[in-house]
């Protein structure tokens, strides 16, 4: 984070609290070699591997919400918001809190993201997703078509561990992600846990990659490689983690053939210390502490040009140690330049400074484990604690392998009826996975079928590739890293095993399920309740699995209470409403209807029928068959209906089991989000009259609670409690009309003020009767009623209302202040800065997505050319924390 000393740097460039002398390799003295061209002087990379394990249901293809990561919907969007977008907009800031700068940091980091987290990104905001493809793009025009972004092994396996042919398509998936997001080709690839050995070398150089990143703890010895005159040199050992980082090193492949011309790929080995500490220590508290300690790694050997490169968890700056990205904003942009450093990334400096090192690898090795890759196979004691074993790593991976093999045989015995060369169709299968639409599906077939396909056929092509994929996903590496099983990640990893289960089930009709069962019986848990893999399969993964018929008795129930259209998404399905009829009599209400659903990721589709009673509370029963035609679909749903009349439930209920099959469906069927919303919509009711009589206890014992507090006395739990609830009821009433008026256009500047001054009556009160309004929705309302009145302000506000505007504006910032409901101005704060930066300094707006409105900032209502109006416009950025002392001195 920027730290005072930080800030007063910036803002006095004539204090220094490191001297240039104070820093080895700095240059002090103007030069005319361009460092971007020529390697000259001291360069530093700083490298995050961005990355989260893959937490999508396999049946819906989205993340449910995850109650450990609240108050956010689950562990991506919570890190999103700590990490992923703080430092796409990191502040710089002054001694006063003030925003000065806000840095893209990807714009500078050497940086990965795995494509399973690029995905994640894509889909929640592409605000920031676009920000990270620009930043990319804005330092490969800075440091000579070099870009900061290198690809990944698609979804995180352990290369070492993985198969030949996984090991092509790990590599091949990650590289056309990369090429399908960046526009360009990778020139290197981060390994999951730089976990490497020569086979996987091996295919990484045939695949194009020029270099990658490891831990010096890799490396066994190295030599300078001699030219034509010099003599070979002997072998250096360096195995204990002593090989020097400020290098490049080169990596030959062994050739039995002793030949000239071998295989070779190119290898940074990141600083160990440094990096240990940037993880573990307080090197990010400040700038100072990271430009002193990196500089105590310069090399005083005389050459030209060395290389500080230190790598970590990208989630480290923002989310592992809060607001570092601020540190890093600082050092990029103020720090390293000052002292003469040039900000770079691995692909150039390469290309201005080849290996005139080589070097060679410890066999199996990576940066997580100290036996090699044991971590993710064996009971090594890595990742454990507690005194829980890790001895069921080994018999969870046989049991994949096992099934990946077995998956294998029936990928390519149903695959090459269907497919010309099926491993290049798996291959080139991302090209879906990244594009699903229609139009490219039927592409891919075209190119890959071994004869025009029929759309069963395509279907069960489909179901393959998909087969495939998960038995990818299966392996990735999260599943092993802990210490036990049933942990979400080694769930989540069995979850892809039996979703691959289950589609060769549906293509082949083999029943894989109770071998592998059996086989998991082997992997020992520590949790008694299931004491082995066979027993957190039964209970947290076949319990999790999700059929056609589950989904359309989730769309049956939801539709009570919402109004479906002839299509509707249903996560990874589309709903087709082929007929529909409700009917309510008494406290009963029919839903009757007829459903094609078709899955978007395999394109298989069924036509269903649904009948379901909503009973009252949170009482439903629903029944689902295939549909068997409009005949027996319209008696069916006459005589459901005649029953209705009686307004009995059971004779519903028995009506209903005459038609189906006796299965039913009920609210706990639904999923989760869908359920929760339900649940509340069904408790809304209560809850009203809940609020309602808190408010009257509270209205009825105000004069008592004021004696109380009047007495320096406790105040009863019951009544503190009543005005805590009446009074958050009030204030959530209040934003929400508050945000309504913001968002009507004849918004009536006296109805605004009208719900300001209740709010700010409501602060009064929470003050004087000392409660604690816990309201995170009112906190989500008033930050994006403040954002679209600042939007306002700059683009529609007329001249002559420009004050009462502001005024109404600074008003609801100090009064969400007041009721502390922990506001953030961020987005706020970077509209504004934008503005500021923009119109007055180089009269130029970007184009913004402030998820107000679509579309480019053209021009701002309010003119520079204004001084009064101008001046209480930079009045209003001292509000919002944003520096505007130089422009107020203007003015002046």
């Amino acid at each position: 984070m920027t730290t005072p000393t930080d800030t007063a740097l910036m803002l006095n460039p004539t204090l220094t609290s490191l001297t240039p002398e104070e820093i080895p390799g700095t240059r002090t003295e103007p030069t005319k070699v361009d460092p971007i061209k020529t390697a000259t002087g001291v360069y530093v990379s700083i490298h995050g591997h961005f990355y989260q394990p893959p937490r999508e249901n396999p049946y819906l293809d989205a993340i449910e919400r995850q109650p450990s990561a609240s108050p956010f919907h689950d562990w991506n969007e919570r890190i999103y918001h700590e990490c992923y977008r703080p430092n796409a907009y990191a502040r710089v800031l002054n001694d006063c809190g003030e925003v000065v700068g806000i840095v893209n940091n990807y714009e500078y980091l050497s940086f990965n993201i795995g494509a399973t987290l690029m995905t994640w990104l894509e889909r929640y905001d592409r605000e920031v997703y676009n920000r990270i493809l620009e930043a990319d793009r804005k330092s490969a025009q800075r440091l000579n078509g070099h870009g900061n972004a290198i690809a990944q092994v698609y979804n995180h396996i352990i290369m070492p561990l993985a198969n030949e042919r996984d090991k092509y398509t790990q590599i091949r998936w990650g590289k056309e992600d990369f090429r399908s997001r960046f526009g360009r080709d990778p020139e290197g690839m981060w390994l999951a846990e730089t976990a490497v050995d020569y086979a996987t070398l091996e295919i990484l150089i045939a695949e194009g990659i020029q270099f990658i990143i490891l831990a010096p703890s890799q490396a066994q010895r190295c030599r300078v490689i001699p030219t034509d005159e010099e003599t070979q040199t002997d072998w250096i050992e360096v195995g204990g983690a002593q090989i020097d980082p400020t290098r490049p090193y080169r990596c030959f492949l062994p050739d039995p053939q002793g030949g000239e011309d071998r295989k070779s790929i190119d290898i940074f080995f990141y600083d160990g210390p440094i990096s240990r500490d940037m993880g573990f220590d307080d090197l990010l508290n400040n700038s100072h502490n990271l430009l002193g300690r990196l500089g105590l790694a310069i090399q005083g050997d005389g050459r030209p040009s060395q290389l500080l490169s230190v790598a970590t968890d990208g989630e480290t700056f923002g989310h592992h140690k809060g607001g570092t990205e601020k540190c890093l904003a600082y050092a990029f942009v103020s720090e390293f330049p000052k002292h003469g450093w040039t900000v770079t990334n691995f692909a150039h400096y390469l290309s201005i400074s080849p290996p005139s090192w080589e070097v060679q690898l410890k066999s199996v090795t990576a940066w997580s484990c100290a036996h090699g890759v044991d971590r993710w196979q064996e009971d090594c004691g890595c990742g454990g604690g507690g005194g829980w074993h890790q001895k069921w790593r080994r018999p969870l991976r046989e049991s994949l392998n096992w099934l990946r093999d077995q998956l294998t045989e029936i990928y390519e015995e149903q695959g090459r009826h269907l497919f010309l060369d099926p491993w290049q169709a798996r291959d080139e299968y991302i090209k879906i996975v990244r594009d699903r639409s229609p139009e490219n599906i039927d592409r891919f077939f075209r190119h890959h079928q071994t004869h025009p396909l029929t759309p069963l056929e395509q279907v069960d092509g489909l179901r393959l590739l998909e087969m495939q994929r998960h038995s990818l996903l299966m392996y990735t590496s999260c599943g092993w890293f802990f210490e036990e099983l049933s942990r979400p990640e080694g769930v989540q990893i069995l979850r892809y095993a039996a979703r691959a289960i289950e589609l060769a089930g549906d293509v082949a009709g083999v029943q894989l399920e109770r071998e592998f069962i059996a086989r998991l019986a082997f992997a020992p848990s520590n949790v008694d309740a299931f004491k082995d893999g066979a027993g957190v399969y039964r209970h947290l993964v076949q319990t999790a699995q999700i059929s056609l018929e589950q989904v359309a008795a989730h769309y049956a129930i939801s539709g009570l209470f919402t109004s479906y259209g002839p299509q509707q998404r249903v996560y990874c399905y589309d709903a087709y409403q082929r007929d529909y009829q409700l009917q309510r009599m008494g406290p009963l209400t029919l839903g009757v209807g007829q459903l094609q659903l078709v899955s978007e990721i395999t394109r298989e589709s069924v036509d269903l029928v649904f009948a379901v009673l909503h009973i009252g509370g949170w009482d439903f029963h629903c029944c689902i068959q295939p549909f068997t035609g409009r005949r027996a679909y319209t008696e069916m749903k006459e005589h459901l209906f005649g029953v209705l009349q009686e307004a009995s439930a059971a004779h519903a209920i028995l009506a209903m089991n005459e038609h189906f099959d006796g299965k039913s469906y009920n609210l706990r069927d639904l999923f989760a989000e869908e359920r929760h919303r339900i649940m509340r919509l069904l408790s809304q009711e209560t809850l009203m009259r809940l609020d309602q009589l808190y408010s009257q206890v509270y209205r009825d014992n105000y004069g008592i609670m004021m004696g109380f507090h009047r007495d320096e006395l406790p105040v009863p739990k019951e009544l503190q409690v009543a005005a805590e609830i009446a009074l958050g009821h009030r204030c959530t009433e209040s934003v929400l009309g508050l945000e309504q008026e913001l968002g009507n256009a004849q918004a009536d500047g006296q109805v605004m003020s009208a719900h300001l001054g209740e709010l700010e009556a409501i602060a009064t009160e929470a003050e004087h009767t000392r409660c604690n309004l816990y309201l995170p929705e009112a906190k989500l309302i008033l930050e994006r009623s403040i954002l679209r009145s600042l939007w306002d302000l700059l683009h529609e506000v007329q001249p002559e209302l420009l004050e009462a505007a502001i005024q109404r504006l600074e008003r609801l910032i100090a009064v969400g202040q007041r009721l502390n409901l922990g506001l953030s101005l961020e987005r706020s704060q970077e509209l504004y800065f934008y503005w500021l930066t923009g119109q007055l300094d180089r009269h130029a707006i970007p184009s913004l997505d402030t998820n107000i409105a679509s579309g480019s900032a053209e021009s701002f209502a309010i003119s520079p050319g204004d001084p009064v109006q101008l001046r209480r416009l930079l009045l209003l950025g001292q509000t919002l924390q944003v520096q505007v002392t130089p422009q107020l001195e203007q003015l002046r």
